[in-house]
Parts: C-alpha cells; structure tokens; sequence
C-alpha cells in the first residue's frame, strides 16, 4: 500500500470511526490497523504487516472481493458494522491515487442480502426515545417493508423492546445504559439530530410526501413521531435504496395485547427452551408447520403478542377449525404455499432495485398459485368461517399475466444473457436474438468447412474473452494454413488465426449481444418499475398468503396432537379438563404424558398452593397452564380435553433459580426482584406463576417471605388475581386454613421398597413429605453420599421430635396463640396499613372456629 493511499484510507476511517472500513484495492477489500485486527480474530484470517515509513509496521488483513458476502455475513453476525469502500475509477488509467466511496454502510439492522437474513424471523432496525415518563418506539423491517411506531409509558419500555428482539436499537448516546438491553441487540448511538422534535417529524413527513401524520395516527404522539423520524434518517444514511419500499407507517398500542416480559417468554419457553436454550424444544416450534417464510414470520409475532379482543380470537379459531375439519383441504392448501416464494421480501427486492430474474419468477409462481388458494378458500358449504381471510387478497391477475407473458420459464440468476425476457414478448429483442443466432451458427460451422478445405483434422474454432473468437491450429500443420488465415495469438504448440469472414460473424454475434444485453435489461428494468408500482398490493397479498399458513399450521398441530377449540370469555375462571404440556408431551414417548385438570377462578380458587417433592411434575404442571392460557389467546387450539379460558392481560412467571453477574445480582436478589417487580404490575386480570419463591435464603427466611407474598396477592384490594404457587414448603398448606380462596394441591407420590414413583397426578389436598434423598439418588449421586444423607436426615429428625408436639416435626409460621383477645389487645392499631388488618382478620377468624 502506497503512502498516499493510506492517507486517503486514514482520511475516509476518520468520518467512519465506528465501523470496520473494507478498502477495495484491486481483487481485495483490505484492512488495516485495528480493523485488521478485528477481522482477522474474527474470521480466522492472516495477520499481516507493512512497514509504512520510519520503522513502522502497520497490521493488515484482506479478503477476496469475490467473496465479501461470505465474510460479511460473519461480520454482521458478531454484531459489527461494516464500511464498503470502492474504488470509483479505473486504476490503469487513473492519474495519481484512484478515487475511493464508501457506497454501504452495513448495519445488523439495515441488511438485505439473503445469507444475513432468517427466514423465520424478522429483521427488526428499532429506536427508542424517552422524554420524562413517556418513551417512543418504533421499528422497521427492510426486507418486509414493516413500520410501526407507539407511545407508551416508560414502565413498558423493558418488555415491548424484548418482544421485538431488535436485530440493532437506535439509542441518544446518553441514554444506553437506562434500559437492560440484552446482549443480542446492538445499540448503536445516534446524535439528538435524529430525535429532535421538529427535524425528525419533518424528515417523516417528507418521506411520505404529507403535511400532516394525521393519516398515519401519530400526529398527537410527538415521541412517536420522533422514534419513526430517527428511522427514516437512519436508513438515509446506511441503506438509502430501502426508503422507496417505505410506504406505510402504522401506530399501534400495547393496550390491544398481552405483555411478555423477558422472563414469561423464557420460562414458557416460547422461542427457545431446554437447559441450553434450543429452538427446538419450544412453543413456536411445536406450532410451526408452516410452508412459507411469510407464515412463520406471522406466527412468531401472535406467539409474542397475544391478544386480548375476543371477537379477533373467536375468528382465528373459526379459521383454524375450518382447516381442522377437512384433511384434503389442507393438504391442498399446504401443497400450494410450498409453491410460493417469500413474497414480502421478493417486493421489496423490487422496490429496491435489487431483484433478479430468478426473484421475479417466484413473484410470478406465487402470483399465479393465489387463485387456486382462493378458490380453495370458496369450498364447502362453512366458508364464513374463512371468508375474512378471502376478502383481504386484493387482485393481482394484472400483474401476473404481465409476469407470464415476458418472463421466460427458467431464467437466469442475472440479466443480459438474451435468456430472461420470453420469446414473443418484444419483436426488437428477438429480431437481434435471431440475427445472433444465424451468426452464431455461421461461426460453428466454419470448423467443419475448414476442415475438409485445409486437410487439417485437429483445426478447431474456439473462443475466448480477450481474443474473441479463433482458429487453433497445431505446430505440426502450420505448412497447411491457407494465406487468408491472420494470426491472432501464438501459444507453446499451437497458433491462432482469424479470417475475415470470422471476424464478420464475430462483429455481428458481439454488436448482438451488446444490443442484447441492453434491449433485455431495459425491458427488465421496466418490468420492475411496474411492479414496484404495485407493491402495496403484493405486501397485502403476502399478509393473507401468511394468513392461511398460521391458520394451515396450527390445524395441522391440532389435528395431529388431539388438540381441543377452547372456549373463550370475559369472566375470570380457567378451566381445564385433562390438560397437557405441548412441548413436553412431544418429547416424552407417546402417550405417556400424564394429563391434569385446572381450575382457577377469583371466588374460589384464586391461588393454588402446590406442594411435591421435585421430579413431581410441579413446574411442569405450572408451565402448562401458562401455555394452554397464552396458546388461547393467539387463537390456537390448546392440549386438553377441553378448556375455557377467561381473557387474562398478563402472564407472570417466577421460575427457576438463577443470579445475574453482571449487576451483582445474587441468586436470591434476582428472584427477589423478579417477585417485587409482578407483585408491582400484576392486576386483578392477570395470572401469575410462581414457583419455589424465598428458596434461595434461609428456611425461616423463604418461609415468612412465600406466606406474605400468598397473602399480599390474596388480599390486596387491587391484586387479587389467579396465582399458581409452587412450593417446597410443607408449612404454606396451613395458609388454606386463613385465606378463603387459597386451595391445596398436591403431586402424590407412592414409595414401593425404598424406592418412589412419580404419579404425575394432581390432586386436592397438601403434602407433608419432600422425599429430597430419594431424588438425590435418582439424580445420581454417589451411593456414599446418599447414605450418609440418611443418617443425617434420622439425627435431624430425631432432634425434632424430642422437642414438644406443639412445634410439630416441621417448622411453623401459623402457631396457635390461645387467648386471641390478648393479641387484639396487643395489636399496634394506629400503625397498621388495611391490607395487614384484612390478614389479621382472616387468620383471626379461621382460628376462632379451631379453638
């Protein structure tokens, strides 16, 4: 690298610090310094250096020009932005240094290129801006055209950016480390410019050609307006070719459907699940049987968002039914989405000016496989059931009679070649394709005719790149060559000729196929116009064929897995008769999955104490409900006989044990935290899941700490809400004796020899024994250990009940005091809050009719 060159490298990285700067030279995109350091650790490439003047060596790397996309998609997967510098003219004919562009700038969330995509899975550019205690959020998806923005109060914040999954979150610089942003997303810091409250608004609406945003409904949500603004700008600087397909803007509330935070969507094990996190073992992939990318980009999102209207529900499920019903009908329909391409990306490759061929063929398939769909939609006498879903696909035949009359059946993966455009379509291309034809054929049959002409048996007629077209001719008959033959190039055995009859034919084939190439990439060129010009309604045609795929896969699932319509309501009772874990029951061998009933309701069975040693099936069982609740409310059907399931607005869950080293977060704290921050948000509609709270602390602790929060959420005027609690706790039984709407239950277990079984069964009624040892011998442990914990158990025990019978063999919070009037008499009634006064009473009252 000359030294004027690494000036104007050093030049252009100093306007693109952030990014790795790739610098075409000749056949490489070089890097130096730190980027070349980054590059090579992260794509396991050679680390090379330069002295460049005074004794100093420069770290370098490089890749092949020709193999960037590779390289690139490595690159973005890592979280890294890339520069792309080119050389903007020819170096053999430049006069000093060859003037160099970044053209791209390439963002995790501004990519395009297929191998940097998911199919499955949207590719989410996000901003996020917050003023005071409101906040405005909005996110784009390039390759689908999707834009949406909100506003909503900073306490949302955390969970709609986590529904999300943003592949890259535009953030003011200082405002990075107010959120807990997981480590997946890269935030990328932008200046105030981009949020500013009238830029940012102006830059939308010059974008859309408007002078309001009325039409889009965040004319009166500045913060809305602010984060869609920020985007826009964003995209202009980094992938400007998208702005085009950004046609529409839609504002949207989370009001009009249920919150997930971070730890439901992992405990549930929606997108991911098992101990290392497999997207195999999880809801969506139990679900997803869908056929095309559009499809499971759909579900995946009512998976994240399920809704609270009812009557929107009750048409999913009408839809899914209809599917249910009629195996051929499904198949027909799966047959036919198998046909189709990704058509919300494919439009907006048009819109882009990035598709090939290739990419308006599947266009073309996709356009030309709708009517069979929607004809299929028109079958039977129940098609109000799906007759929504026929409404919403607008006509296309326009455009793919357009697409069949001028593209060829099989074209190429690029244009130019004289194989795109179909023969008929344009008398001018084909007059040019017929002349280069006959030229063409005139050319081969030169050889043959020389041959007999010059006696030579081994002449040949070949062609290559640099000398066109040629006569070889062996050492050994150069003797035979006639006078005409003009020697084109000499090789080590060989000499080329021309003559002037080939150099005739070889104008005509080479004018042709310039004026091929040319003529070709015009038509083609106008055919994507046309089409752009319709991309709103292959977007809206995308959205139904995605329609019928959810509803086709999850008739499949139902069908296939004895899945059950529930039923839906307004009141506050689920109800589930021989429910099932949909993940689990598909993992364990068939059949042998343990099903259970669930009753919850606010005037009976508003929490649900559970008690069992562990292996029991206790979290299973709580997980299961959650599931079963949150698959109603996408409109799926659920793993049970049968199920009626009221509307809840949340779903909480507190599950497992885990610490955050990252803020210094014990195991205990977190689960703390985690506790405190669904007792804050939980409402009297949500359903809350809480399994083993106050285990990670002392056994007086966790216990004093699991009653009181049984009896906040039990008592407290606002909560009051459906809980499942799963305890280790034998004590909490007793709390069923004091609070009127706490039930017991239990997952029995039978002992047999020394040896227990699980029954899977559960049942009303608490349980008194935790069978911890059994289960340490079935985990494995050693049988020294084991034994040992034997005789420790008998000593600990023994020590128990040498003590008064009162205390009883396990520790107790709910003591009998027998003169309740004393207590009232030492009752401190001027500091006492209400909620602890309702407490006092219900334990009071169920202790009186004891005593």
């Amino acid at each position: 690298m000359t030294t004027p060159a690494r000036k104007q490298y050093l030049n252009i990285k100093s306007k693109h610090g952030e990014e790795i700067l790739l610098f075409r030279m000749g056949d490489f995109y070089e890097t130096f310094d730190s980027d070349a350091e980054i590059i090579s650790r992260e794509l396991e490439i050679a680390l090379t250096s330069r002295e460049m003047g005074k004794g100093v060596k420069v770290p370098l790397a490089g890749i092949p020009y020709h193999s960037l996309e590779g390289y690139l998609t490595k690159l973005i997967s890592k979280g890294y932005k890339v520069a792309i510098c080119e050389q903007m003219g020819d170096a053999a004919i430049s006069k000093g240094i060859v003037e160099r562009k970044v053209v791209r700038i390439v963002t995790p969330g501004t990519v395009f290129e297929d191998s940097l995509l998911q199919n499955e899975t949207n590719n989410y550019l996000a901003s996020l801006v917050v003023r005071g205690d409101q906040a405005g959020i909005a996110y784009v998806d390039i390759t689908t055209t999707e834009f949406a923005t909100t506003q909503i109060p900073v306490t949302g914040v955390q969970a709609e950016i986590e529904r999300l999954s943003p592949r890259e979150l535009l953030l003011l610089e200082n405002s990075v480390n107010e959120f807990k942003i997981g480590t997946s997303v890269v935030k990328s810091t932008v200046s105030e410019h981009h949020f500013h409250p009238r830029w940012s608004t102006e830059g939308l609406m010059d974008h859309f050609g408007v002078e309001t945003l009325e039409p889009f409904g965040c004319h009166k949500l500045p913060l809305a307006s602010q984060a869609a603004g920020a985007i826009i700008e964003y995209i202009k600087d980094h992938q400007g070719t998208a702005l085009p397909g950004l046609k529409l803007l839609k504002t949207y509330s989370t009001e009009s459907f249920m919150v997930l935070d971070e730890q439901t969507r992992r405990n549930l094990e929606l997108f991911y699940g098992g101990r290392w996190g497999s997207k195999n073992a999880s809801l969506y992939s139990v679900l997803d049987q869908t056929s095309t990318p559009m499809g499971s980009r759909m579900l995946k999102r009512w998976i994240g968002q399920p809704l609270l209207e009812i009557d929107k529900l009750i048409s999913r499920q009408d839809a899914v039914e209809w599917f249910t019903e009629s195996i051929f009908r499904r198949n027909n329909a799966a047959d036919l989405l198998k046909s189709m391409s990704d058509l919300e990306r494919l439009t907006t490759k048009v819109t882009g000016r990035t598709a090939t061929p290739r990419d308006l063929l599947g266009i073309s398939n996709t356009l030309a496989a709708i009517p069979k769909l929607c004809e299929l939609l028109k079958t039977n006498g129940d098609v109000q059931q799906v007759e929504w879903i026929s409404r919403t696909f607008p006509d296309n035949s326009n455009m793919s009679d357009q697409l069949k009359l001028s593209l060829s059946e099989d074209p190429p993966t690029s244009v130019g070649d004289g194989r795109t455009i179909k023969h008929g379509f344009s008398e001018e291309l084909d007059s040019i394709r017929e002349k280069s034809k006959i030229a063409i054929d005139t050319m081969s049959s030169i050889e043959s005719r020389e041959r007999k002409r010059t006696g030579i048996k081994s002449l040949k007629v070949g062609y290559n790149r640099i000398f066109g077209y040629y006569i070889e001719v062996s050492r050994a008959n150069l003797s035979l060559v006639p006078q005409e033959y003009m020697r084109r190039q000499t090789l080590v055995g060989a000499e080329r000729f021309i003559t002037p009859e080939m150099k005739e034919q070889e104008t005509l084939i080479l004018n042709a196929k310039d004026r091929v190439e040319e003529i070709e990439t015009r038509i083609f060129e106008r055919l994507c116009d046309q089409i752009a010009q319709e991309a709103s309604l292959l977007l809206k045609s995308a959205e139904a064929v995605a329609l019928v795929d959810v509803f086709c896969s999850l008739a499949y699932v139902a069908s296939d897995r004895n899945y059950s319509r529930p039923t839906l309501n307004n009141e506050s009772a689920i109800e589930i008769k021989h429910g099932r874990h949909p993940i689990i029951e598909q993992i364990v061998e068939a059949g042998s999955f343990i099903s259970n009933d669930a009753n919850l309701d606010l005037a009976d069975t508003q929490i649900m104490v559970l008690t069992g040693p562990n292996m029991s099936g206790k979290s299973t069982y709580l997980r299961q409900i959650g599931l079963i609740t949150l698959m109603a409310q996408i409109g799926s059907f659920v793993p049970a006989e049968s199920a009626t399931v009221g509307i809840v607005d949340r779903i909480f869950t507190r599950v497992g044990l885990q610490d955050d080293l990252t803020v210094g977060q014990s195991t205990f704290m977190v689960e703390m935290v985690e506790t405190a921050s669904i007792l804050n948000q939980a409402s009297r509609n949500s359903l809350i899941i809480l399994d083993e709270i106050g285990r990670g602390t002392s056994t007086y602790d966790g216990l004093a700490i699991a009653k009181s929060v049984v009896e906040y959420i039990h008592n407290h005027p606002t909560l009051g809400c459906k809980t499942l609690f799963a305890t280790h706790y034998h004590e909490m039984i007793d709390v069923a004796h004091t609070l009127p709407r706490v039930r017991n239950h239990h997952v029995p277990v039978v002992e047999e020899g020394g040896d227990i079984v699980f029954l899977r069964r559960v049942t009303l009624g608490g349980s008194n024994k935790s069978y911890g040892v059994h289960v340490a011998r079935l985990a494995g442990l050693p049988t020294g250990v084991i034994n040992r914990a034997w005789e420790l158990l008998q000593e600990l025990e023994n020590k128990v009940s040498s003590k008064p019978q009162n205390l009883g063999i396990q520790l107790s919070l709910i003591d009998e005091v027998p003169n309740l009037i004393k207590e009232l008499r030492d009752l401190d009634v001027a500091s006492i809050t209400p909620l602890e006064a309702i407490t006092k009473l219900y334990e009071y009252q169920a202790r009186s009719r004891d005593e």
